[in-house]
């Protein structure tokens, strides 16, 4: 992809005159979806050490606020700057809280872009994950123009499990990630032209 086209989708849906921390690249009834910022480590330190993070994703060695703008600099934040797209910050317009991530990573493993959702416990369990998921897979197919998703969740994680189902995902294949030896379910979703 040439560097006009990278820009096109980074600039896609933003809202302007915003600093780039701050502009949306999705909007919900109820959600800002935006690019991560170093000023969100205090939230990536908190969702990356909740235990259901752990068991469930793993273990990402996140153990102070430097570890955590690292984590968001080298992995969000990166994968934006050079696909145009990423994981993202989920916020709640009503109060300006940052409660999850959503979004679309690009994984060396796998010959499709993957979708990935993660929130704060406090925040599940009330439609944000599938909302801020929708959204996103819209953005794939319209911006992005994509043709399919591919979604990776641990076996025992049957809410995930559950939500990609909803979303209409369907398991394709079991997998390993290099370095890991934990067998993982592979979803996918091919885009259905209207």
């Amino acid at each position: 992809m040439d560097r006009a086209s990278q820009d096109r989708q980074r600039n896609a849906g933003m809202t302007e005159g915003a600093p780039p921390s701050e502009k949306a690249i999705l909007e919900t009834p109820r959600l800002r979806i935006r690019p991560f910022a170093l000023d969100d480590a205090p939230f990536a330190y908190e969702l990356l050490n909740d235990p259901d993070w752990i068991r469930n994703i793993g273990d990402r060695n996140i153990r102070s606020l430097e570890d955590a703008r690292a984590y968001l600099e080298r992995g969000p934040m990166a994968m934006y700057e050079k696909e145009g797209f990423s994981l993202f910050a989920v916020v709640l317009k009503e109060t300006g809280q940052t409660i999850g991530m959503c979004g679309l990573i690009r994984r060396e493993v796998l010959e499709d872009v993957d979708i990935g959702f993660a929130f704060l416990p406090a925040y599940r369990g009330q439609g944000y994950a599938m909302e801020s998921a929708r959204a996103c897979m819209d953005h794939a197919w319209g911006a992005l123009g994509l043709e399919r998703l591919v979604a990776i969740v641990a076996p025992g994680n049957a809410p995930s499990i559950r939500l990609l189902e909803n979303l209409g995902f369907t398991f394709e294949r079991w997998m390993k990630l290099p370095n890991d030896d934990e067998d993982l379910k592979l979803y996918r979703l091919d885009h259905r032209s209207p």
